[in-house]
């Protein structure tokens, strides 16, 4: 078959175990498009191609048995493999994992084979894909702009059909992101959906999870079925899905109460008044079906205290990261030689009173009590936002090191609330602008904690109702081809 990059990854196992195609030709076509690709958008940062064609000569079994799979850099640690969070300090000392993480485990138990390791800001903190370790990772539909961060790697590689799947997390947006960037479905989970085990037991107080970027709804739900559960010593786990995420596919979604937040509430966000048309359809052709959709959204969402407090969390657990770093190499690690960005997270954290931290911990938990009460006691099945009060910037506007940092809050008022309260959101590739630069727009949908199967749901019916199997960025169709 000459074009096995066009499949997503359910698909694909369908043809492995129908035994229409072999494990060893999929996985070589992957390998050829990112060989051809890659150069243009530097997504993989490190391969293990001979090791895939052997593990796929070899066979594999399980659901997705024989479907290649790209792991973001940041956290999906593989026994023996690269793991340098992005960082140059891990790069140059070639650091490689101790142990296999418990989701990546479960990835490989379900048949899917590693061909590589894609880009990632160092240690998540940027929203765009720009480390100095490995370079700019470039969007697919127009190499000038950011594909989004921090899984701005796998993002570019699904988005050129380089593997149906690549591994993602999320601390504030991290998946929506790259997914409304490159044009993907982007679904974070729960609180304690997947295990950060044995590495970690949380992340950021709770606010990082992991996840997948797919081009496909059904994808997406597969593998979080393969992705979820308690694994031992979890510090805490969200319950169990009432039957596999993939059996909600094509279910009825029932007539449901939509809340709808077309424009910033802080400050310092900018306004695209095309990401608000845009909202503004959606809203209508939901309307349109029946559901009823009101102008409504938790009203913590507006508090803007709400940045200073998960910045405490987040440069006190930068400043733990350096510490971690420093018990990897087994030496200490100088502050010129990390990122600026981070660089002042680590200054500011190491600053941070113990007493603040956690007062700051003990807010956020309170913020999210107020903002799920919006679904939980006020009635709403979903609120429809952007992911991005904005189109992407281009390279460089994000990682500026002196104003990347005050930049990112430009694009901050609709993600990382839904990491602090712990709730299930999705980005969902409704949109495409229609004006320079063509590029895609991605909507997010939140729903209540634990209800991932409504997310699914709701994707499945706009897959059909405004489908996107069809679109991909033209170069896509520049290389790769067997």
């Amino acid at each position: 078959m000459s074009e096995l990059w066009r499949h997503d990854a359910t698909a694909l196992a369908e043809l492995i175990r129908s035994k229409e195609v072999s494990a060893v030709e999929v996985v070589d076509a992957a390998i050829d498009r990112t060989e051809a690709l890659n150069p243009q958008i530097n997504a993989v940062i490190s391969d293990r191609f001979e090791r895939a064609h052997d593990e796929a000569v070899n066979g594999r079994t399980g659901q997705f048995g024989g479907v290649p799979l790209l792991l973001k850099d940041l956290g999906a640690a593989q026994e023996g493999e690269p793991f340098w969070l992005g960082s140059a300090v891990l790069r140059r000392a070639d650091h490689r994992a101790g142990v296999t993480s418990y989701y990546v485990q479960s990835l490989l138990d379900a048949g899917f084979i590693v061909i590589g390791r894609t880009n990632a800001p160092e240690f998540g903190t940027n929203i765009t894909t720009e480390p100095v370790s490995t370079g700019a990772t470039h969007n697919p539909w127009d190499l000038e702009y950011s594909s989004g961060g921090s899984s701005g790697g796998s993002a570019a590689a699904v988005a050129t059909g380089m593997a149906p799947v690549g591994q993602a997390s999320d601390g504030g947006g991290s998946i929506r992101f790259p997914a409304s960037y490159c044009g993907l479905v982007g679904l974070k989970p729960s609180r304690g959906r997947v295990s950060k085990g044995p590495l970690a037991g949380d992340g950021w107080a709770g606010s990082t999870i992991d996840g997948a970027l797919t081009r496909s709804v059904r994808d997406a739900a597969g593998v979080l079925d393969v992705m979820a559960g308690y694994r031992s010593g979890d510090p805490y786990t969200a319950p169990a899905f009432a039957r596999p995420l993939a059996e909600e596919i094509d279910e009825p979604l029932g007539r449901m109460r939509i809340g709808v937040l077309d424009h910033p509430l802080l400050q310092a966000a900018r306004h695209d008044p095309v990401v608000t048309a845009t909202v503004r359809s959606i809203a209508d052709l939901l309307s349109e079906h029946g559901h009823v959709v009101e102008e409504a959204w938790p009203e913590a969402l507006a508090e803007e205290e709400f940045q200073t407090r998960f910045v405490d969390v987040v440069k006190g657990s930068i400043a733990q990261q350096l510490r971690s770093i420093e018990r990897m190499l087994g030496r200490s690690v100088e502050l010129e030689e990390i990122e600026s960005d981070n660089r002042v997270f680590v200054e500011l954290g190491r600053q941070l009173p113990a007493y603040r931290y956690v007062e700051s911990v003990d807010w956020l938990q309170a913020y999210g009590r107020r903002v799920a009460k919006f679904f939980e006691i006020d009635g709403y099945d979903l609120l429809l936002t952007p992911v991005a009060p904005c189109l992407p910037p281009k390279l460089g506007y994000l990682s500026d090191p002196k104003l990347g940092l005050d930049r990112q809050l430009e694009f901050l008022g609709f993600t990382g609330q839904f990491n602090v309260s712990g709730q299930p959101t999705i980005s969902l590739p409704l949109a495409m602008n229609a004006g320079h630069p063509e590029l895609p727009i991605g909507i997010q949908f939140v729903a209540a904690y634990g209800r991932e199967d409504l997310l699914i749901r709701l994707g499945s019916w706009f897959e059909y109702v405004t489908p996107w199997a069809d679109r991909w960025p033209a170069l896509a169709f520049e290389g790769g081809r067997r």
